[in-house]
């Protein structure tokens, strides 16, 4: 999602238009990556905060394969398979070592689905590891490798297209991909969602739970042509205040975004309760958090490695849920149509939207009518070649001596975990200055200089925990957001002293 965000900062800094075939594939390989890694999420991250693996083992597999197939006609759904899942993971479990399963609070008495949907949903936990790692396949075709993808090129991409060209995206490749996207739907359409239905059901208190802010940002994607208008986004482009979504959305303006490093171990020049939007934006570690003998954070001064992201001021959610409210305002019709089947399948209200369970719901919603339209893009592609239409990149400005003097450009994406934004100046052929803001500084921000809550903060208020020791309420707000373990997590130990870190060259 950088390479993409990337080049688009460039391409706008530079007033360069891609061809049609280009924006094809980047729209191809965006829906792969959000289809893999929702369900990835789902199952393997997320899950095991709702399923209690251990109590699979006390389930009647005859009881979970009337229950998966009351919920979907999926195939894999006869008592026999079930049986031979929990023989799997009993085995696991007599080792003593629980491997996958490990480090988890089993027993937990927040655990509230029976033993024969625990098994159920182990069962997909496992289908799901190796569905996975087939549609991410055409990562693989049309990006070189996953993750990484090394086809994106200011200006296209990297990727021919030949009909006459085994070396090439052909019909041989276009009907793998095809096949693949149809995998990767009939997975989202059979399992996944009604997984998540029945999952959600036993847990309809979540809807409750977990709001955070109420403020949502989207930056759209999906471009339907090249023209870089937001209204020819597929998801829509907006900001809604206060959860109201019976209206559209505002217009958003990328200029109206600042960053507070009130709270955070960074410094500006001109103080730290100044906020810069990114086109001047400064990255300064200043860390001054607990050294040794290792005191606690104190939170009333700086406790982050994130800068505080504002809209206008306003701290704002950014994900799945932020885009489905998004397209729900402005009216897209597919998303409005789950939307209300969801709600009405669980018996909930509208305001369900706005929580832990909401954001849950959502990212399924988003899962389904990305896998349906993943094929179109792909259809639209093969009819493009089939014209004749095979230009991948435009290369009219690739050389710095057709730049101007200065220029100054930002990119935008929506990444699985939510709104992406790259912001680069160019002077004299050369970058000087490049900032990101990315999803989990949004939802994860620390309190800025009005010392008002980001996301995360904001979601946990007034949730209840069973087990302090064992706080699994916690881990659903924070994992319903899809924290990016890469740009926002370091891990201390209860003593202050340093776990791992990971150092970038």
């Amino acid at each position: 999602m950088h390479a993409v965000c990337s080049v688009r900062a460039v391409e706008n800094a530079l007033q360069i238009q891609i061809p049609d075939n280009a924006r094809l594939i980047r729209n191809i390989i965006e829906a792969a990556q959000y289809v893999q890694d929702h369900v990835i999420h789902f199952y393997h991250l997320h899950a095991l905060d709702w399923v209690d693996i251990v109590s699979a083992l006390e389930a009647d597999p005859a009881d979970t394969a009337d229950l998966a197939q009351s919920i979907s006609d999926w195939p894999k759904s006869s008592a026999d398979y079930f049986a031979g899942v929990q023989n799997r993971l009993k085995a696991f479990v007599e080792t003593g070592q629980l491997g996958l399963f490990a480090n988890a609070y089993w027993g937990h008495p927040a655990y509230a689905l029976p033993p024969a949907a625990n098994l159920m949903a182990v069962a997909h936990y496992l289908e799901a590891l190796d569905w996975q790692k087939e549609i991410i396949k055409i990562h693989a075709l049309l990006g070189g490798k996953n993750p990484h993808l090394q086809t994106y090129l200011v200006g296209g991409m990297a990727v021919p297209l030949d009909p006459d060209s085994q070396s090439a995206i052909n019909a041989h490749r276009i009907a793998q991909l095809k096949r693949w996207a149809a995998q990767a739907h009939d997975f989202v359409a059979q399992v996944y969602i009604p997984d998540l239905l029945a999952v959600a059901s036993f847990y309809k208190e979540w809807a409750g739970l977990g709001g955070g802010v109420g403020n949502y940002l989207a930056y759209g994607d999906y471009p339907q042509d090249t023209s870089g208008n937001p209204s020819s986004l597929w998801l829509p482009r907006g900001v809604i205040f206060d959860k109201q979504i019976g209206n559209p959305p505002q217009a958003l303006d990328h200029r109206e975004i600042r960053e507070y490093v009130t709270h955070s171990w960074y410094s500006y020049a001109e103080g730290d309760g100044t906020a810069k939007h990114p086109w001047e934006g400064e990255t300064r570690p200043n860390y001054t958090g607990p050294k040794p003998p290792y005191e606690f954070l104190n939170t009333d001064e700086k406790y982050s490695w994130l800068k505080a992201p504002r809209y206008q001021d306003t701290p704002m959610e950014v994900g799945p849920l932020a885009r489905m409210l998004v397209a729900y305002a402005s009216g897209h019709e597919r998303v409005r149509e789950l939307v209300h089947q969801v709600l009405d399948h669980l018996d909930v209200g509208p305001e369900a939207l706005f929580s832990t369970l909401g954001r849950v719901a959502a990212r399924g919603i988003e899962t389904l009518v990305v896998a349906e339209q993943l094929s179109v893009w792909i259809d639209e592609l093969a009819a493009n070649i089939s014209r004749g239409d095979l230009a991948i990149h435009n290369g009219e400005r690739w050389h710095p001596s057709t730049w101007p003097a200065e220029a100054e450009g930002w990119g935008s994406t929506e990444a699985p975990r939510g709104a992406l934004g790259h912001w680069v100046r160019i002077k004299g052929g050369k970058i000087v200055n490049y900032q990101a803001v990315v999803p989990s500084t949004w939802n994860g921000s620390p309190r800025d200089a009005r010392e008002q809550r980001g996301p995360y903060e904001a979601a946990l208020i007034d949730t209840p925990v069973a087990d302090p020791e064992r706080p699994v309420e916690i881990l659903r707000t924070i994992h319903s957001f899809d924290p990016c373990m890469a740009c926002a997590v370091h891990i201390v130990n209860r003593h202050g002293r340093e776990i791992t870190r990971v150092k970038v060259a």
